[in-house]
């Protein structure tokens, strides 16, 4: 007999309003010829959504269901497990219309290999393998827009940069009137960047150590669901200056990110000259800190408020967060 732990409940039925999930996690797994042995638990239930871990005799899958504004998250989940399988976690089930997918075992968040390894080593292989899968899904570019992706495209950007300053100046505090003094700042990036020729593609915008996964040495990116068309350089201002930077013991600036930056950029071999990538990546490091402000605000969130501020003040100061 399948079991559940629910918040608030270890024991009891899953609530009414998961029933729908489960009974469609079970109808996939049959196509598989699995089925739930054990425990079903909800390690992660949010505003945005709920991840649930459904045990099998093969070992655990993993159902994700999320908001009406992530949705897009299973399409492009979808699209690369056809595109890119070795990227991302087997699909075992997908329902767009309703945000739900149902995903293989992935292994161990790479935050969990570096606790007990002490070592960043695979981020090497994670960021060449995003890199190729950036260069290899973006002729899927208007695929991606119709399936609902933020479009967060350099001609784009500057002006929802504007208007999101604009409604939140008078809640920002001292940062608020050097973020709308820093639109023309803004602009002038975005056309630096756009003068690279680098073609818009998925940028994940939230890469960090939770999102990539390792199993039998390889390594696969999940949680899609911040991803965005842009740019691809831009995942870099989250990525080096926001996690790598501050190293195992999450202390600022102690992590040299040249070697990483060079695994991310060997993937973009071809597409500019190696100093013409460096530099635009530099451009990348600052702007990227205002696509982030402006793809992960959430309105009447005071947390997100707060979030929000912080990358502002990033992409002002134009430094490592």
């Amino acid at each position: 007999m399948t079991t559940y732990d629910t918040p608030g409940d270890a024991t009891g039925d899953a609530p009414d309003e998961q029933a729908d999930l489960l009974g469609w996690v079970h109808a996939r797994l049959e196509v598989f010829g699995l089925a739930v042995e054990g425990r079903v638990s909800w390690p992660h239930v949010r505003p945005w959504g709920v991840v649930v871990r459904v045990p099998t005799a093969s070992g655990p899958v993993w159902a994700k269901a999320v908001e009406p504004a992530l949705r897009h998250e299973v399409a492009v989940t979808t699209l690369l497990a056809r595109r890119r399988p070795d990227a991302v976690a087997p699909v075992l089930g997908a329902d767009t219309a309703r945000g739900w997918l149902l995903l293989a075992d992935a292994g161990e968040t790479l935050r969990e290999v570096a606790a007990r390894e002490r070592t960043l080593a695979p981020w090497h292989d994670a960021l060449a393998l995003y890199a190729s899968v950036q260069r290899d899904v973006a002729p899927e570019a208007a695929a991606l827009l119709d399936d609902g992706l933020p479009d967060l495209r350099l001609p784009r950007l500057p002006d929802l940069y504007a208007d999101l300053v604009g409604r939140l100046a008078p809640d920002l505090g001292d940062v608020g009137a050097s973020a709308l003094a820093a639109v023309p700042l803004l602009r002038d990036l975005c056309a630096e960047l756009a003068a690279t020729g680098l073609p818009d593609t998925l940028q994940h915008d939230d890469l960090h150590d939770a999102q990539v996964f390792v199993r039998d040495g390889r390594v696969r990116i999940l949680d899609w669901g911040d991803a965005c068309l842009t740019h691809p350089f831009l995942t870099l201002a989250v990525t080096l200056d926001g996690v790598l930077a501050w190293g195992l013991d999450d202390e600022e600036a102690s992590e040299d990110t040249t070697p990483y930056l060079e695994s991310y950029l060997a993937g973009w071999a071809g597409a500019g000259s190696p100093d013409q990538l460096v530099a635009a990546s530099r451009a990348a490091r600052r702007l990227g800190w205002a696509c982030r402000a402006v793809n992960g605000h959430v309105p009447q969130d005071p947390e997100s408020l707060r979030t929000t501020r912080t990358r502002l003040r990033m992409f002002l100061d134009g430094r490592a967060g």
